[in-house]
């Protein structure tokens, strides 16, 4: 099982990480995206992302020769697909990228070859990849059709968290599932080139819902969270503090609430078990709701601030500027995919008549969404001169404000920072 040539497609917050740990092992690596812009980013040895480390790798990599980016596949020995998989508007999955993404392989695919398919997906789409593949290479041999296969086909999904993905994709277990137990032993020997975790080995219909189970059970626990949120803003508790208490007893351990939950795989995943089992997945589509709920909640919170602001400073409305701290879907990246700091910003910049100001250290500037109805600032322009606050991100730019420098009245904390 020899690799001298992989290739990763998709070159986002999974791909192009998981091109320059490859590379950095001193293996061929072609990273392939659609994104004119971030192929040349990365050719340059720079990187178009937010993520630690990630910087150093490729740039290594690139200026050694073993990582360089393109807008179209080419040959190579193991093809790995790294692409978004959204939901549509009523929340059934979308794999028009997957399916793109094999077509595009297809051509260049040869005998021998390994597929893997690592984006979320819901079960049956590693299959579904498959016969995409076959009806465009009706010349080779593909696990579905029994026998030894000419291209071996696996799920593999990471299980990474923003801010640590360069030691987590190294470091933990890995979920192999092949679509026969050929493909999961091909699939393995390729991880194992730089894996310092367990290859876990099981079939691809099994991989795919353990993912979806791994990010689902964790919006469940952060459901918990944000429902309990609104009990104590309802009962006059602090949430802060009634978790930090429970969480002493020896076998409770509640998460920390938040505007909602976001990302592309917490608020996304279980969507996917909920589409394909409506009448099943009653906990998990309730969990959905629960946090998919919470940015209005939050918005509600602002309106209510803003209320009070406008009783006792005696301003008009358009003379109240509102800063909303964040808009990434989790502390210290520049994510913001499914971002409920982004759609409460959004909300509030298109109610509010004065201005809305945005603090985000992480991005250069406002996405289209927000640009018209806000302005991006800075944490000290915020602090010192907004009227009221919208704590959404709990950034370390943030936590290092001394509350001393805090001194407005109003105050919508979704995180616990100024508390």
């Amino acid at each position: 099982m020899s690799f001298d040539t992989i290739s990763v497609i998709g070159l986002g917050y999974i791909g192009l990480p998981t091109a320059a740990v490859f590379a950095s092992q001193k293996k061929n690596v072609v990273g392939v995206d659609i994104n004119a812009h971030a192929v040349e980013t990365i050719n340059r040895g720079a990187i178009h992302i937010v993520e630690p480390a990630l910087d150093k790798v490729v740039h290594d990599a690139v200026t050694q020769g073993f990582l360089r980016a393109t807008t179209q596949p080419e040959a190579a020995d193991a093809f790995l697909i790294a692409v978004p998989t959204p939901f549509m508007a009523d929340h059934q999955p979308d794999l028009r990228f997957v399916k793109a993404a094999a077509e595009s392989i297809a051509p260049v695919l040869k005998k021998g070859d390994l597929v893997i398919l690592e984006s979320t997906s819901p079960v049956g789409a590693t299959e579904q990849m498959a016969e995409w593949l076959a009806v465009t290479r009706p010349d080779l041999r593909f696990p579905q059709h029994g026998g030894e296969p000419d291209i071996f086909i696996a799920y593999c999904p990471e299980r990474v968290l923003p801010g640590k993905i360069m030691q987590e994709l190294i470091h933990n277990d890995r979920v192999i599932g092949g679509m026969t137990p050929a493909c999961s032993a091909q699939a393995s020997a390729l991880y194992r080139i730089f894996l310092q975790g367990e290859c876990v080995e099981t079939n691809a219909r099994t991989a795919e819902l353990c993912k979806l189970t791994e990010n689902s059970f964790r919006d469940v626990n952060i459901a918990f969270a944000n429902e309990l949120s609104l009990i104590c803003a309802d009962q006059g508790i602090n949430v802060w503090e009634l978790i930090a208490l429970a969480n002493r007893h020896p076998r409770v351990n509640i998460l920390q609430p938040g505007p909602g939950v976001g990302g592309h795989c917490i608020a996304v995943d279980p969507w996917f078990i909920v589409a394909q089992n409506p009448s099943l997945a009653r906990l998990i589509r309730t969990a959905r709701e629960v946090n998919d709920s919470k940015p209005h909640w939050v918005l509600n919170q602002v309106k209510a601030a803003l209320a009070d602001c406008l009783t006792q400073s005696g301003k008009r409305a358009d003379e109240i500027v509102i800063a909303c701290f964040g808009l990434a879907f989790k502390p210290n990246i520049d994510d913001l995919r499914e971002s409920p700091a982004m759609q409460v910003a959004q909300m509030i910049a298109e109610w509010h008549r004065g201005q809305s100001w945005v603090v985000e250290p992480h991005i250069a500037a406002l996405p289209a969404t927000l640009g018209d109805n806000a302005e991006l600032v800075s944490r000290e322009q915020a602090l010192a001169q907004a009227d009221v606050l919208v704590m959404l991100v709990d950034h370390d730019h943030f936590r290092a404000v001394d509350t001393s420098q805090v001194t407005q009245s109003w105050i919508v904390d979704t995180r616990g920072v100024w508390r």
